[in-house]
C-alpha cells in the first residue's frame, strides 16, 4: 500500500521567475517571430483576405431584433446576447433615467502565453468588431460571450477556448471577474485571463492569429486604434508581477487605509439604482425613431442598428444594436513620485452600472464635450493644459467595439509639478503603483478606463522591472 506523500509536497507556490520572464518579454519590443514593423502588413492581410461592412439600418429591418411591446425593451429572439433596457438613477444632487445594456452573461477575455527561446510570448487576434474606428484591431485568444461559446450564434466553435476552459485549461497566470463601463452597461463582467502552456506544446496557428511579446504590444499601444480594450484590460492584470511589491510594502497612505477610505466611499455615496422598461425613459427625453433611439439635444449617446459582415468570425453576417457615444472621450491619469516611489491619482468614482456602485476610476474620465461650462470635472482643464514636457503618454484607444459604435477615448499620463491644486476632493487618493496592481488580483476594484492605463503605464519603456518599487517611473524615450 502506498504511502500518503507528505503535506509538504502537496503545496504549490507562484512561479518566482515569472516577473523575471516577463520582464525579458517586456523588453523584446523588436519581435522574435513576427517582426513589430511587419505586424500592421499582417493586420492589413487580414483585413484584405475578408469583407468587412457594417451599415446602419432601421429597427425594423434588424433581423432577430425587437421591440417588446409592453416595455419598450430592445431584444433578441433567443432571448440570449443582451438587452438594451432603462435604468433609473438616483444621487445626492440629480436623478436621471438612461438605456442602458444588461448582458448578465459572463464572457471570457484570455491570452495564451508561451515560451519561445526563453522569452514568453502572447497569442494575438487581429479581430473585426463592428463598432471599432477601423474594424480590424489585436485582440486577444480568445474574446467571446457566453451565447457566443456555448453556440447560440449556431457559428463555427470559438479558437482555442479549450485553454481557458475545460479539462485541457492549462496553468493559470491571472483569471479574475472585472467591471466593463458602468455608464452603459448594468452589472456587466467578463473573466479576465492568462492562460500559460508549456514551451513545448504544439499550439496549431490558425489564420488570423500570432505570436507577439510583451514588448511588441507595449509598442503598439503607442498607436491609435490598434490595441483594442479586451486585450488592454488583460494584459493590466499582468501588473503584480511587473511592478512587485518588496518585503516591506512602501506607499504614501497603508493599503489597509486605502481600502477602508474605497469602502467609505462605498458606504456613504447616496445612489439607487434600478432597472426600469425601456419605454419609461421617455420622461427624460429619450426618443425612439425609426434608425436610432436619442435625445432631442444630442447628447450622451444613441441606440442605433447595424448591419455587420466579417468573413474571419465565428459568424460572418449579423445584425445587432450598438450604443453611439456622441462626442470623443477623455481618461487622464496623474502620477508623481513619494519618498521615490510613482503613485498615481485615482478618484473613486461612481458609476450606475457598477456591481459595488463605486470603483477606482481614473484621475479624470468624462467627455468633454457633455460637460456644462459650470460643471467640469475636477482637474480636466489642468490636464488638457498641461505642458507636453510632463505628458508621458497621449494615444486615441476605441472602447469595447462589439457594443459601442466609434467609440473613442483619448488615453493620456500626465506627470504632476506644482501647479497641481494641494487640496483635492475627498474622492480622490493616491495609490504607489504596486499597490494598484495587487488591487488587480481581486474583482471589482479597478475601472475598466483605469485599468486601460496602467496597461498604458506598462507599456512606457524599461530596461527591466525591478525586484520592489522603482525610483522613478521612466519616460518614453
Amino acid at each position: 500500500m502506498t504511502a500518503p506523500a507528505h503535506p509538504a509536497a502537496l503545496l504549490r507556490c507562484e512561479d518566482p521567475d515569472l516577473p523575471a520572464r516577463l520582464a525579458r518579454s517586456a523588453s523584446e519590443r523588436a519581435g522574435t517571430i513576427l517582426p513589430t514593423d511587419k505586424v500592421d502588413a499582417w493586420l492589413e492581410e487580414s483585413r484584405q483576405a475578408h469583407p468587412f461592412r457594417v451599415e446602419r439600418l432601421p429597427f425594423a429591418e434588424a433581423d432577430g431584433w425587437s421591440f417588446d411591446e409592453a416595455t419598450g425593451n430592445l431584444g433578441h429572439r433567443s432571448g440570449r446576447f443582451f438587452t438594451v433596457e432603462g435604468l433609473r438613477v438616483s444621487t445626492e444632487t440629480r436623478r436621471w433615467r438612461q438605456p442602458i445594456i444588461r448582458q448578465p452573461e459572463i464572457g471570457i477575455l484570455g491570452i495564451l502565453m508561451q515560451d519561445f527561446d526563453g522569452v514568453p510570448h502572447f497569442l494575438m487576434q487581429a479581430k473585426m468588431e463592428p463598432g471599432n474606428p477601423n474594424l480590424l484591431q489585436l485582440s486577444p485568444t480568445v474574446q467571446a460571450t457566453r451565447s457566443n461559446f456555448t453556440g447560440v450564434h449556431k457559428g463555427a466553435p470559438v479558437r482555442y477556448l479549450e485553454y481557458f476552459a475545460g479539462p485541457l485549461r492549462h496553468r493559470v497566470v491571472a483569471d479574475v471577474l472585472q467591471s466593463e463601463h458602468g455608464s452603459w452597461f448594468y452589472r456587466k463582467s467578463n473573466r479576465n485571463m492568462v492562460v500559460e502552456v508549456d514551451a513545448d506544446a504544439e499550439v496549431p496557428l490558425a489564420d488570423d492569429f500570432c505570436w507577439l511579446t510583451l514588448g511588441q504590444i507595449h509598442e503598439l499601444l503607442a498607436r491609435d486604434n490598434v490595441v483594442n480594450m479586451d486585450v488592454r484590460t488583460v494584459l493590466s492584470c499582468l501588473s503584480p508581477f511587473l511592478w512587485p511589491s518588496g518585503p516591506e510594502e512602501e506607499a504614501l497612505t497603508p493599503t489597509a487605509e486605502l481600502l477602508g477610505w474605497l469602502t467609505g466611499q462605498r458606504a456613504t455615496r447616496d445612489i439607487e439604482v434600478s432597472r426600469i422598461p425601456l419605454r419609461e425613459t421617455e420622461a427624460d427625453g429619450w426618443r425612439r425613431g425609426p434608425d436610432e433611439i436619442a435625445r432631442p439635444d444630442g447628447r450622451y449617446f444613441s441606440v442605433v442598428a447595424v448591419s455587420v459582415r466579417a468573413g474571419n468570425r465565428e459568424v460572418s453576417s449579423w445584425h445587432q444594436p450598438l450604443f453611439a457615444p456622441r462626442g470623443m472621450g477623455v481618461a487622464a491619469l496623474v502620477v508623481r513620485e513619494f519618498g521615490g516611489v510613482p503613485h498615481v491619482l485615482l478618484q473613486a468614482r461612481a458609476e450606475p452600472g457598477f456591481r459595488g456602485v463605486v470603483e477606482l476610476g481614473p484621475t479624470v474620465q468624462c467627455v468633454p464635450d457633455n460637460c456644462e461650462p459650470t460643471d467640469r470635472p475636477p482637474l480636466l482643464d489642468w490636464v488638457l493644459s498641461a505642458d507636453p514636457a510632463r505628458v508621458w503618454y497621449d494615444t486615441v484607444h476605441s472602447e469595447e467595439g462589439g457594443r459601442f459604435l466609434d467609440a473613442v477615448a483619448r488615453y493620456t499620463i500626465v506627470e504632476a509639478d506644482s501647479t497641481l491644486p494641494t487640496r483635492l476632493p475627498p474622492e480622490f487618493a493616491w495609490f504607489s503603483v504596486p499597490q494598484l496592481g495587487g488591487l488587480l488580483r481581486h474583482e471589482h476594484y479597478v475601472s475598466v478606463q483605469a485599468r486601460t492605463l496602467l496597461a498604458c503605464l506598462n507599456a512606457l519603456p524599461r530596461t527591466q522591472v525591478p525586484p520592489r518599487p522603482p525610483t522613478a517611473v521612466r519616460r518614453p524615450s
